[in-house]
């Protein structure tokens, strides 16, 4: 093959800086390849977002109904007890499973002993 044929086959490198510092507005890329030169993000320069965590209002919820249902043990198992179980579906809908589920047990365990176990001791 000899030089033209070989000259029209390659294409030229691309001479990325070497050029001025204005000399690049209206000008075509000199380059069909379209390289990127960037820097790629890794998992270690992510920010963590998982490790902020805020308050959740469910807990207060949580424990409101934990601590309702103790109270309505002693005094207003009625009120108190039914209280302690919607206190327990609000902190279940807010994220705190737990808490809420505690809370909505013990204060259905306060209603069935104002109805059935306390009428019968007295």
């Amino acid at each position: 093959m000899n030089d033209k044929d070989q000259s029209k086959q390659v294409q030229n490198a691309p001479n990325h800086g070497q050029e001025s510092e204005h000399e690049h507005i209206n000008n075509k890329l000199d380059s069909k390849r379209m390289e990127e030169f960037s820097a790629e993000l890794t998992d270690s320069d992510l920010p963590d977002f998982e490790e902020e965590k805020g308050f959740n209002p469910g807990t207060l919820y949580g424990w409101g109904s934990i601590i309702l249902a103790v109270i309505s043990f002693f005094t207003w198992p009625v009120i108190l007890g039914a209280a302690s179980i919607v206190f327990g579906f609000v902190a279940r809908s807010r994220g705190t499973n737990t808490l809420g589920i505690i809370g909505i047990i013990a204060g259905i365990l306060s209603l069935i002993s104002a109805f059935f176990f306390i009428p019968f001791l007295s």
